[in-house]
């Protein structure tokens, strides 16, 4: 499975791009996360040639150093500069347990392990060997399983429930069926 995303991730101008121009910021623990992967996936697995075009290109990151919203507002700005036509969207993990009233997150990775659904709990990036990778808390079993899985940890049915009305995953995917919190 892993391997398979890397082959897509590659073989999808856009997402390569973004892989390579994310790189340049040199961001501590960054990804390309949430439906940067999971939408790609969702649409091979669906047999989709064109990928679905993305609202934003989520670059998460870890800096407890530095945890203002601004600083993630000078790195959008700097990979807007370099790829306007890229909706980029960049945020410090260090800060996201606030959101929450979690206790704080020690990587992107455990931040990732708290988002709403499991499929979105999946990230990319590009090493500086120019090799792809992923980052996966939650495991891959999920995205490959055509389901809308409501996260365990997250745990707010009704965060689950309206995102999967406002998102339209099911009329974009309509091989996907939501799972309840105990299948």
């Amino acid at each position: 499975m892993e391997q398979q995303i890397i082959t897509w991730l590659r073989e999808e101008p856009l997402h390569l791009l973004a892989l390579t121009q994310a790189r340049t910021q040199n961001l501590n623990d960054a990804w390309l996360a949430a439906g940067f992967v999971r939408n790609l996936v969702w649409d091979r697995l669906h047999g989709y040639v064109q990928a679905t075009a993305l609202n934003d290109i989520d670059v998460v990151y870890f800096n407890p150093l530095d945890c203002s919203p601004e600083a993630d507002e000078r790195y959008e700005h700097r990979l807007k500069a370099q790829s306007p036509d890229l909706p980029w969207s960049v945020k410090n993990q260090a800060r996201m347990h606030e959101r929450h009233g979690h206790a704080p997150y020690s990587s992107s990775a455990e931040a990732m392990s708290y988002w709403v659904e499991m499929e979105t709990a999946i990230g990319a990036r590009m090493n500086a060997d120019g090799q792809i990778e992923l980052n996966a808390p939650l495991g891959l079993d999920a995205l490959f399983a055509f389901s809308i899985t409501p996260n365990p940890r997250h745990a707010i049915p009704a965060v689950f429930a309206e995102r999967i009305s406002s998102k339209s995953w099911l009329t974009r995917w309509p091989k996907l069926r939501v799972k309840a919190l105990t299948e």
